[in-house]
């Protein structure tokens, strides 16, 4: 005889990006220990999804193991938005078992625990602080054949319970022979550490049977309205619009005469890096190319790590921001990870129906990333610019660089590789006087310019003059080294030190 698979509902959390870390939600009936040190937020996680699934007729019990009354608890919770306060006593019981683990009795605790579920038959249940019931009769001098069977009788019952349960507990390491890593079905492990001025979270999901969970540490952060998870970007298997071929459509940079430089402008789709010194125009031209794209009736995202957009571009974007046809990442948290920025500009891109993404700057970024972020920035960003191509916008980035006049590098992060355009912004000496200059050095699969081209910042915005010739863009004499990054056999023409 052949009997069918066992099919197993998975339970949305209400924690924005957990249900995609857990591999689609948490499995209904399962037994789930939440483990971390202090003040990580196991409370807050386990309050904000018992909240998103408790309801008459799903109701959840709430054990408390504290010595003073769950009210004080309550008062913490309410400050966040996912409380709802009509759905105590209707929805949700809070029990406290502190007068029982005092006695350190573990069969009188598991009594309590059993004789409520039984009245309630509820279909969620949380026992917070597990570990206390744990400490409490290893203070009594139980031992551990004792400790191990009581945490097999309670697995059991839990599952007999038909109920999805929560043991919340303070644990430090992941290393200790501790029974209730066996029974529990699901381990959800938060961490925490100080790094100069900012708290770094991370969560991992270090058991979840039955479904393929996604790997790894995921950062997230605790704030009004709750938790919020960032899973690393995924680059989905059918991007919104085609990645296009050479020749077809393009977008237009809100510069005259740089599309032209460009071979008609750039590519629908592609990602640009727009590298150069301070002051060299880099955040002008992004603000022409999100004011062309409201122009074109597109709408557009935008994550400043250096100045705000509303202060840095004044008139130009403001009244496209107020309007709603440029989103803002905010991005002034500090200790951010490149995973909590590319989580929230895929949820603008989705929110507006964005078709241009700009970041501005990557070293700004970099800075305004934690110290922990930092050493992998280089794979971190190569998965931001992938998810980014998936869903079809057109990107242009933003990078510092040093102009050192003999050396061109068009990213510090040997980071060009990763985009599909490059435009380098310099200053040259002409006459005594130090002007700008700018040159397209690829266009990935496309024909363009390979000059040098001196260009103006006026209240107009940019505006492309006439080619350097001879010796103009030299300081020193030296002809400049090219970046080997920018090498790309078909990318077409290399820009050189010095126009022929």
């Amino acid at each position: 005889m052949t009997t069918g698979k066992a099919s197993i509902n998975r339970l949305k959390t209400g924690v924005p990006g957990l249900d995609e870390v857990l591999g689609g939600g948490l499995p209904e009936f399962s037994c789930n220990l939440i483990a971390g040190p202090p003040g990580c937020g196991k409370t807050t996680l386990a309050h904000q999804i018992m909240f998103a699934l408790a309801t008459p007729e799903r109701p959840a019990i709430y054990f408390t193991v504290l010595g003073e009354p769950p009210l004080k608890m309550l008062r913490y919770q309410q400050q966040f938005d996912f409380f709802e306060l009509d759905k105590l006593n209707r929805a949700i019981r809070f029990v406290n078992l502190a007068d029982d683990v005092a006695c350190g009795n573990l069969d009188k605790v598991l009594e309590h625990i059993v004789a409520e579920v039984e009245a309630r038959g509820p279909g969620l249940v949380f026992v917070d602080s597990f570990r206390s019931v744990i400490l409490a009769s290893q203070n009594d001098g139980t031992s551990f054949i004792t400790l191990q069977h009581f945490i097999q009788n309670l697995g059991v019952l839990m599952t007999s319970w038909q109920a999805t349960t929560f043991l919340i507990g303070e644990y430090f390491s992941d290393c200790d022979p501790n029974p209730i890593f066996t029974v529990a079905d699901g381990l959800i492990w938060l961490r925490q550490s100080v790094e100069r001025n900012s708290m770094v979270r991370k969560m991992e999901i270090m058991k979840m049977r039955g479904q393929p969970s996604l790997p790894g540490l995921h950062t997230f952060r605790i704030r009004t309205s709750g938790i919020q998870v960032f899973p690393p970007p995924q680059v989905s298997g059918a991007p919104r619009v085609d990645r296009p071929a050479a020749g077809a459509a393009r977008v237009g940079t809100g510069v005259p005469g740089l599309d032209d430089m460009m071979g008609g402008g750039l590519p629908r789709g592609f990602s640009l890096l727009v590298a150069g010194p301070s002051g060299s125009g880099k955040s002008t031209l992004a603000t022409a190319f999100l004011a062309e794209g409201a122009r074109q009736g597109e709408t557009s995202v935008i994550a400043a790590f250096e100045q705000r957009p509303r202060l840095a571009q004044g008139a130009a974007l403001a009244p496209l921001i107020r309007a709603d046809r440029i989103g803002v990442v905010d991005s002034s948290a500090p200790g951010v990870s490149v995973d909590e920025i590319a989580r929230l500009l895929i949820t603008e891109i989705n929110r507006l129906k964005a078709s241009r993404v700009v970041i501005d700057s990557l070293s700004g970024f970099e800075l305004a990333l934690a110290p922990t972020f930092r050493t992998d920035f280089r794979e971190s960003l190569s998965r931001l610019v992938s998810a980014l191509a998936s869903t079809g916008v057109t990107v242009l980035m933003t990078s510092e660089l040093e102009d050192r006049f003999n050396d061109l590098r068009f990213s510090p992060y040997g980071t060009a590789f990763m985009t599909d355009a490059i435009i380098v912004q310099r200053y040259v000496e002409v006459d005594s006087r130090l002007k700008r200059v700018m040159a397209v050095v690829k266009v990935r699969g496309s024909a363009h310019s390979n000059e040098l081209r001196q260009f103006t910042i006026g209240d107009e915005g940019i505006c492309i003059g006439e080619r350097i010739t001879g010796h103009e863009g030299l300081l020193g004499g030296q002809p400049a080294r090219r970046d080997p990054e920018a090498s790309n056999g078909a990318d077409g023409a290399a820009m050189q030190g010095s126009a022929n």
